[in-house]
């Protein structure tokens, strides 16, 4: 009979993890089909591209303000509620945006639904983590990543079926976050409590207790925004047409994609720790390396690996999170990750596009290389102090 029980629960968990995923890659797939449609309306209205730049920079920015109200939202409301209720107003909010169609009216509510989807992103995340058996994490967590991966890519491949006009992309994405609301409330009476816990914990409060993990996530998030933009300018720069440089955007995208369920499975035999040092040193590798192949054959492989690490960094760091953390301190700890991302996403593309003006082509290996080698360092020095 214990047996049965035992098989009975491990199912329950693992149809809970099946729902949480599954509600996360839909949410991708509306997020990563709202920024590109966006752009493209205003584009046609003429919008000037800084323009354009601070109308997409709202969203983030609702991610950071919003982020240390997630743990008090989950232990006042419940963490399940505020998930729906995020999922319900992402709808409403895409569907304001949609009806105004206005530049200016486009900016507090693009702050709007960054507020309201980044609970959504990080309650699920915290579901998904507290849900994972410990000698499993890595491979779930890798699985995470990916799919999460494949949602954003999945998105601008929907305008390609309905287009950028009219209501039709923006009913996509708003049946996006419906769906998302009714997978996440299959599942929810089989989600663990993650808002009951003893001691509370604020997201402030838990930046001392892991400033190197929070450090990658900046890292992971600058790297990722900063190369999206910047790599095809680095391009222009050696006269690379754009399409090779699109391809190669996508060649990384692809080992972001396939290769974090094998960075998860390394994780498992050796230590989230040591793979994502192992994952940063590589990334350093890659920026060194950007100079002397770009114009190679060898760049291919050279940027899917690099994709894979760069990103692996962020994986890394969410497993060793959920060894780490528990309870309120895992919540606090997801929504700081979530503050960190954006503030990385902020603060590194700018930073290594002025130092592109002043120093020409090599400042975005020698910039992304330099935060890359701070963060080894760190974790080097950290090792031995402890």
């Amino acid at each position: 009979m214990d047996l049965v029980d035992t098989r009975s629960d491990e199912t329950m968990q693992w149809a809970a993890i099946t729902g949480v995923i599954a509600t996360v890659s839909v949410f991708a797939i509306a997020q990563g089909l709202s920024y590109p449609l966006l752009s493209f309306i205003l584009q046609r209205q003429g919008v000037s591209p800084a323009m354009i730049g601070l109308s997409a920079a709202m969203t983030p920015v609702g991610f950071i303000l919003s982020s240390p109200l997630i743990p008090g939202l989950a232990r006042r409301f419940g963490a399940g509620r505020t998930a729906l209720t995020c999922a319900a107003l992402s709808a409403v909010v895409l569907a304001l945006i949609g009806w105004t169609q206005n530049v200016y009216l486009w900016f507090p509510l693009r702050f709007l639904i960054g507020v309201v989807t980044n609970p959504l992103y990080v309650l699920s995340e915290i579901w998904v983590i507290a849900l994972a058996p410990p000698a499993r994490r890595g491979r779930i967590m890798g699985l995470y990543s990916t799919i999460i991966s494949a949602g954003f890519a999945t998105g601008p491949l929907c305008l390609l079926a309905v287009g950028t006009e009219g209501w039709p992309p923006f009913l996509v994405g708003i049946g996006a976050f419906v769906l998302c609301g009714f997978c996440l409330a299959s599942v929810l009476p089989r989600l663990p409590r993650v808002d009951e816990a003893g001691h509370q914990v604020s997201v402030m409060g838990f930046m001392p207790l892991a400033w190197l993990l929070l450090s990658a996530v900046v890292v992971a998030a600058g790297f990722e925004q900063a190369v999206l933009a910047l790599l095809p300018v680095y391009g222009t720069y050696h006269g690379i047409a754009e399409a090779r440089m699109s391809a190669l955007l996508s060649v990384m995208i692809a080992g972001n994609i396939a290769m974090q369920v094998p960075l998860g499975l390394l994780a498992e035999r050796l230590t989230a720790r040591l793979v994502r040092f192992i994952c940063v040193s590589l990334t350093l590798l890659g920026c060194a390396l950007l100079p002397v192949l770009i114009d190679t054959p060898l760049i291919w492989p050279s940027v899917f690996v690099w994709g894979a690490v760069s990103y692996g960094i962020y994986t890394m760091s969410i497993i060793e999170l959920g060894e780490r953390f528990t309870g309120s301190a895992l919540v606090a700890g997801n929504a700081a990750f979530s503050l960190m991302w954006g503030v990385g996403g902020i603060l590194v593309p700018p930073l290594t596009g002025g130092v592109m003006d002043v120093f020409g082509a090599v400042g975005l290996p020698v910039t992304l290389g330099a935060i890359c080698a701070t963060l080894a360092l760190a974790t080097i020095i950290r090792r031995r102090v402890l």
